[in-house]
């Protein structure tokens, strides 16, 4: 592959406001909180209102609506206050400075991206794409978040990428759409498949909303609450269908701002390495969805995001066994009325698995285990399979000695992906002098490419230090194959 002139650093300065507690992990009666807000409190008028000023001029160009966020934090801390009631504007928005902290995106590393094309395609000369940007955003902690960035791809292998400047955004929390094939699956998979719970399916619609779940819980029938476990199920009910949420940015914001953070429990340690497709529905409706992982800190968990616009987003668990393992990567469309995802279930082998009509991806399919130098730890995919004449197009990568990470192909039959027709005998793109040292050594990943203009476009992190771009003719790719088996 010709990697480009052009990339992605992780840039220190792209930071998010967050709620700071000061001493929250201390176990004593009286905690750092409620001395910190009773030494505000106990501060002269015109000390709050230039100390006030101070913060609010040091900070406010590097965030938006500072003082709504104050506000907020100010209330999320106001129960640790015995004189909440009594203090003034400027003293809770001083509170709330106190309590919030910035944090830095993307200050340890930058990497993991997939590209799609972007949802606004005006204003381009011919031969050119606007593209859609993912990345693995990892701060302070290991704490990962999936960012944006913008490109215009063309004509031929020019590329520029735009600034990512201005403030960043949080998703705010919106009304979710919630699924009941989906909730069942998921009180299925973790062994909560009782009278109760089925009691309870049974009454819910195909879709929805918060209030509805909540009524059809309240309605249970007397004699299910004298049941052993009825309380714990639904604790688990609830549990299970919080899994789904929804986030939404201002309509003014662009797409390079936006953040989508953990909002979940499931996700609290991080989401890590969306895989974002355009998938266009058997209607020829077309939407944005992508994977990624959950991680709480002990455990993992497969999610999906979809999105019309990438500014709304509905979040949603993947359940079965197809989805127990990181890297599932959506196909594009249907084949064949099923609806399929690449997996590694078992750590180390490609595979195929299919969406049944329960909400549930089944135990999947090989199609590539370790079996070249390069590869004999492990084998996966570099995102969602991309759609050529010749057959579906699977960018992979493999891990050989020194856990040093390459980027290959396969070639899997259009009709029939269960089969896989050819493969490249050696590496697409390797990590060269310049891209071997980072926060990970020796690795070059990608979460997902797209074809323009007869074009392999490959954004990939590289060693996590920074996202580089490299193309190839798809002919010429094609060309190299050489037969499976």
């Amino acid at each position: 592959m010709d990697r480009q002139h052009v990339g992605l650093s992780p840039d220190p300065q792209r930071v998010i406001v967050k709620l700071f507690v000061p001493g929250e992990d201390a176990a004593v009666v009286r905690s750092r909180a409620h001395a910190l807000i009773d030494r505000i409190a106990d501060l002269p008028a015109d000390a709050v209102d230039q100390l006030l000023e101070e913060t609010i001029k040091r900070f406010e160009h590097r965030h938006q609506d500072l003082r709504g966020t104050f506000l907020h934090h100010f209330d999320l801390v106001r129960h640790r206050a015995e004189r909440a009631a009594h203090l003034s504007r400027a003293q809770r928005l001083l509170v709330g400075a106190y309590f919030t902290h910035e944090y830095a995106v993307e200050a340890a590393a930058l990497c993991n991206p997939s590209v799609v094309a972007h949802p606004d395609q005006s204003g381009l000369a011919d031969g050119q794409l606007r593209a859609a940007i993912s990345l693995r955003q990892i701060g302070e902690g290991h704490l990962s978040s999936i960012g944006f960035a913008t490109a215009v791809l063309g004509p031929g292998t020019r590329l520029e990428v735009a600034e990512r400047s201005g403030p960043l955004i949080t998703g705010l929390r919106a009304p979710a759409r919630y699924r009941r094939d989906l909730l069942a699956a998921g009180m299925a998979d973790d062994g909560w498949d009782n009278e109760v719970s089925g009691t309870l399916l049974e009454a819910l619609p195909a879709q929805f909303d918060e209030a509805t779940f909540e009524q059809v819980l309240s309605s249970l029938p007397a004699d299910l609450h004298t049941r052993e476990n009825s309380q714990r199920t639904l604790e688990q009910l609830r549990r299970t269908n919080a899994a789904s949420y929804a986030a939404v940015f201002p309509e003014d914001s662009a797409l390079h701002q936006r953040v989508l953070w953990p909002a979940t429990p499931m996700e609290s340690n991080g989401m890590e390495d969306a895989r974002f497709v355009r998938f266009v529905d058997d209607d020829g409706v077309a939407s944005y969805r992508a994977t990624y992982t959950a991680y709480d800190g002990h455990s993992i968990a497969a999610r999906t995001l979809s999105s019309t616009d990438l500014r709304h987003f509905q979040i949603n668990p993947m359940r079965g066994p197809g989805v127990r393992n990181k890297g599932i990567a959506l196909f594009p469309r249907t084949v064949g009325g099923r609806r399929l995802a690449l997996c590694r279930t078992d750590g180390e082998t490609t595979g195929l698995t299919e969406l049944d009509d329960r909400a549930s991806w089944q135990p999947p399919t090989p199609l590539h285990g370790p079996a070249r130098s390069w590869e004999l730890i492990q084998t996966g995919n570099c995102g969602s399979p991309l759609e050529t004449d010749a057959g579906w197009l699977v960018i992979t990568h493999g891990v050989g000695p020194m856990r040093r990470y390459v980027i290959s192909a396969l070639l899997l039959d259009l009709e029939r992906p269960e089969r896989v027709i050819a493969e490249l005998p050696d590496a697409l793109l390797a990590p060269d002098e310049s891209e071997r040292e980072g926060y990970v050594p020796n690795v070059v990943y990608s979460c997902g490419s797209l074809i323009h203009d007869g074009l392999l476009w490959m954004p990939y992190g590289a060693s996590d230090a920074r996202v580089g771009f490299a193309t190839t003719p798809v002919e010429a790719l094609l060309a190299a194959m050489v037969p499976a088996g």
